[in-house]
């Protein structure tokens, strides 16, 4: 039992009492989630975010970001511009209040927004608080006001510098605070890009736009159509099932619901919910009414049109939501997030909201559309007869919790650990690999999988395909997770997943197809960062009885410079005339592939956790990665040879030494 010790020093003294800003410089991560790359671009929608609400409200039209030369970021907005008059309750100006006090801001009701995406209104002093420099502009009926803070305190109080042709704005430049983010303060393009593109889709008729002063480049985007636009480029490169986008906005009570639906013919469901503008990819009451509405419509009109015979049972949501794909926009006056991440909405009503419109609308379109109705209930219809023989193939090959040998005799040589954070298995290219992985691995924490040559191209399959496929079933075997509605990333043994296939091109494809297969039906593994590519050496340097393994063309041609040069400091003669290896003193030999390798080779570059080098795999743009997907793995060969032709200049990997 503990012994309990009072030596009267625990007083009033020793208590830490935070002001001002100074609980967001303590707990930075508390505010913004991480104090990484995510972090950094969260202070960028935390600013934005404020002038979209803006642009959802009906006050501005426009959002301008400008990536600065010297490390800082502008954001600028043509609303009403945030008020500079004295508040009451602080005596400063409201500019300086919104910026510098925790929960201070127009999203708490009184009339400053209906609807927004703030949920605390903490977002904007939090920036400051984390900006080593940060300076905020506001133009009232053409007066330019001007103040300035560093590190969340006041520098140069709000001035009026003087008057200005433009009536009404915002604009607000900062730069992260590098003590906070020790990981990076730099910038990425692409993330604003991808960022302003979503807002777009999301407030039909606004027009955003970035530049770059680093690069110069320049992109902007505007999109009449909302969310249908949105949806059209979700379902690029993909075959639909009728042009025709359903789509319908009405407001109920105090709300508004928006939604825009196009079936496709693949057999992945891409729904994405937003509420104010917020991604929830926890989805929430609004998705459970949309699927809610959406099973119980098609049904009754499947039924009532006749389409499902009488003894058949009503179509499951799986069923009907098979190459679906849909965006549902819900705008609230106070929107209940569960965190301040605001991954999943709360709100009860909502559901009843959306489950009304879409019962309502829906109905409508499916009736004043009867072929496009057809197709889906007969798309639907196909993937219930799928789900039955998968299910039945199911019962048949996979396990419930850990492997009991059933399938897997010769094919599985497993590891001895029962721990999954300790145990890794590796998916190895055929199986004289395989013999000289298992030979040379950790029996007590490496697992070894060999695959029989390519396997099955899922981007294009249903479960009931992949269950005869032999290689696919051996993996959903062996990583306990199970597959489709019995999907449970709590079952996986193994918490690294490492592919390891040769240095070619057929190494590629074959790594190529079981990422397919991993972000098509496991992709919690693959967000999970489970997943690995083994990076084998692609040549050996003997110098005499030394070797080293070198892993790319660049990194040998480094190295081989290296040894000459030392060798002439030395004032060893080098006949120039020699090739560069003789030059340098050394052979080089070139690995074919992993079967070359024998068990010691295998384990010292590729196996051994001191040496080897691992390729995390992870994803940081869904709706980017599902499109390379569909173009490389999909039926459309001009997608596939567009995006080769464009992208091969570009292709680099991560690597991690793990």
């Amino acid at each position: 039992m503990a012994k309990k010790v009072d030596d009267g020093s625990y007083d009033g003294s020793q208590i830490q009492v935070l002001e001002g800003l100074e609980p967001v410089r303590k707990r930075p991560g508390m505010y913004i989630g991480s104090t990484g790359y995510d972090g950094v671009h969260h202070l960028i929608k935390e600013i934005a975010d404020n002038s979209i609400d803006e642009a959802i409200a009906g006050y501005a039209t426009r959002v301008d970001v400008r990536i600065l030369e010297d490390g800082g970021i502008t954001i600028t907005d043509d609303g009403r511009g945030i008020p500079v008059d004295k508040h009451a309750k602080t005596g400063l100006s409201t500019l300086e209040t919104v910026l510098t006090v925790l929960h201070a801001g127009g999203k708490f009701g009184g009339g400053g927004y209906k609807v927004s995406s703030g949920l605390h209104g903490v977002g904007s002093s939090v920036v400051n608080a984390l900006s080593t420099k940060m300076v905020a502009e506001v133009v009232q009926k053409g007066q330019l006001y001007r103040i300035e803070f560093a590190q969340g305190a006041t520098v140069s109080p709000l001035k009026k510098v003087g008057k200005t042709d433009r009536p009404t704005g915002t604009t607000v430049t900062f730069y992260p605070d590098p003590t906070i983010f020790k990981e990076t303060v730099t910038f990425d393009y692409k993330w604003v890009v991808n960022y302003l593109r979503h807002q777009s889709y999301l407030t039909k008729g606004i027009y955003t736009s970035v530049y770059d002063e680093r690069t110069k480049e320049r992109q902007a985007f505007y999109f009449e159509g909302g969310i249908r636009s949105y949806v059209k480029h979700l379902n690029i490169g993909k075959e639909v099932v009728s042009d025709s986008i359903f789509y319908v906005e009405r407001q109920v009570e105090d709300s508004m619901v928006e939604v825009a639906v196009q079936y496709n013919d693949t057999y992945i469901e891409t729904v994405k919910p937003f509420a104010n503008n917020v991604l929830t990819p926890d989805g929430g009451t609004h998705l459970v009414g949309f699927r809610t509405a959406m099973t119980r419509t098609i049904n009754d009109y499947a039924r009532k049109n006749s389409l499902l015979k009488e003894k058949e049972d009503n179509l499951s949501g799986d069923d009907i939501r098979e190459g679906l794909t849909a965006i549902i926009l819900v705008k609230l006056p106070d929107p209940q997030f569960e965190g301040q991440t605001k991954n999943k909405l709360g709100n009860p009503e909502v559901r009843r909201y959306v489950e009304q419109v879409m019962n309502e609308y829906f109905s409508y379109y499916l009736e004043e559309n009867p072929d496009v109705a057809k197709k889906i209930v007969g798309k639907a219809l196909l993937a219930a007869r799928a789900r039955k023989a998968a299910r039945a193939a199911r019962d048949n090959v996979l396990r419930k919790g850990a492997l009991d040998g059933m399938g897997l005799p010769g094919k599985l040589w497993d590891c001895s650990s029962k721990s999954p954070s300790d145990s890794e298995i590796y998916i190895v290219e055929g199986n004289s690999a395989a013999g000289s992985a298992k030979e040379g691995r950790d029996n007590k924490t490496q697992a070894i999988l060999p695959l029989r040559g390519k396997v099955l191209n899922t981007e294009r399959a249903r479960l009931d395909k992949m269950f005869a496929n032999k290689e696919i079933v051996a993996m959903i075997q062996a990583f306990g997770v199970g597959i489709g509605d019995a999907f449970d990333i709590n079952g996986l043994r193994y918490h690294k997943i490492v592919i390891m296939t040769d240095a070619d091109v057929d190494g590629s494809h074959i790594a190529t197809l079981l990422l397919t297969f991993f972000f098509r039906y496991m992709k919690e593994i693959v967000e999970g960062g489970y997943i690995y590519l083994a990076k084998p050496p692609l040549y050996s340097i003997n110098r005499g009885q030394k070797k080293q393994y070198v892993y790319d063309e660049s990194t040998l041609e480094r190295e081989i410079d290296s040894l000459i040069a030392d060798r002439k400091a030395r004032g060893v003669a080098i006949d120039d005339t020699d090739d560069r290896n003789k030059q340098a003193g050394i052979t080089v030999s070139r690995f074919k592939g992993l079967g070359e390798m024998d068990a010691e080779q295998l384990w010292e570059t590729t196996m051994n956790p001191e040496n080897r080098v691992l390729i995390q795999v992870k994803v940081e743009d869904a709706e980017r990665a599902d499109a390379v997907f569909t173009k490389l793995m999909g039926d459309d060969v001009s997608l596939r040879k567009n995006f080769i032709q464009a992208e091969a200049k570009n292709v680099k990997l991560e690597e991690l030494d793990i």
